[in-house]
């Protein structure tokens, strides 16, 4: 565990009893960027924006990488720090993962079949929604030691973490419930779903139609839930960006995805503009 980091269970987390793997950190070839595996010890990493410019917000950013890894950088730190700019409280959640026995777990998750990936992920998953339950409830009971509001905190998720962030927003209880709940490019299909709660928060879903994995249809199934329970929801499909842009610079309209967001935020009553 790194310096800073917030452990979210005393002891080993129910569910991982008998693991022997150990998490580590590589820079991954097949994904050409530093990633996160074989997380035991879930934890929580707060990033703080100066006191005179905090909003009092809080977002959990839950990074992708089909289960098997976390896309760090891109889906994790970089996306904390223009929230923070912002006046935002972001904290970056590594939550339990398939073990990896190799070296590149983002090329060791891609020699698998469908059904083999299926496989591997289907016990993982509840496991990894447990994880945003429960960093969703330490922010919200912590809140004043961070200055937000605990009705203000909500949760953000890429791909296999917009997974995580949308099987949290059909399964809270009070004192996990996200204010709001932001969806990029998330896979839906493995998502652990209920009814849409009848207090569901505001949702985000954006996506590109291009998505080489073809997951924007699960963008817009998550949107159609939601709308369909009368709840709040906003949507974004581009035309181009592909799976997996994050904070990259492609020199595509989907490079500006967070401006977007922080629009929403500040639509839905959770953000105001930061001070200059």
């Amino acid at each position: 565990m790194e310096p800073g980091e917030i452990r979210l269970y005393q002891g080993t987390a129910p569910g991982s009893e008998g693991w022997t793997q150990h998490v580590n950190e590589t820079f991954s070839v097949a994904w050409q960027t530093r990633v996160v595996s074989n997380v035991v010890d879930p934890t929580l990493t707060a990033f703080r924006p100066e006191p005179a410019r905090s909003n009092g917000s809080a977002v959990i950013i839950c990074p992708g990488g089909g289960f098997h890894a976390l896309s760090i950088d891109s889906e994790g730190i970089e996306v904390a720090r223009p929230l923070v700019a912002r006046g935002t409280t972001a904290f970056v959640l590594k939550y339990r993962l398939v073990a990896s026995s190799t070296a590149d777990p983002g090329a060791e998750m891609m020699t698998k079949s469908r059904p083999e990936m299926d496989a591997a992920c289907a016990p993982i998953v509840p496991l990894a929604m447990a994880d945003g339950l429960a960093a969703m409830a330490y922010v919200r009971a912590h809140a004043d030691d961070y200055g937000i509001d605990p009705e203000r905190v909500g949760i953000l998720g890429f791909s296999a973490g917009g997974t995580v962030a949308a099987s949290v927003a059909y399964n809270y209880e009070a004192a996990s419930r996200p204010a709001f709940v932001g969806a990029i490019y998330l896979g839906f299909l493995r998502a652990i779903t209920t009814a849409v709660p009848v207090d569901a928060p505001p949702l985000f879903a954006l996506a590109a139609t291009d998505d080489q994995l073809g997951l924007a249809p699960d963008s817009v199934a998550l949107y159609t839930a939601w709308t369909g329970a009368g709840r709040s929801a906003e949507l974004h499909l581009y035309a181009a960006g592909g799976h997996g842009f994050g904070m990259r610079t492609q020199g595509l309209p989907s490079d500006r995805w967070i401006e977007l967001f922080d629009t929403w935020l500040e639509g839905i009553g959770i953000t105001t503009s930061a001070p200059v």
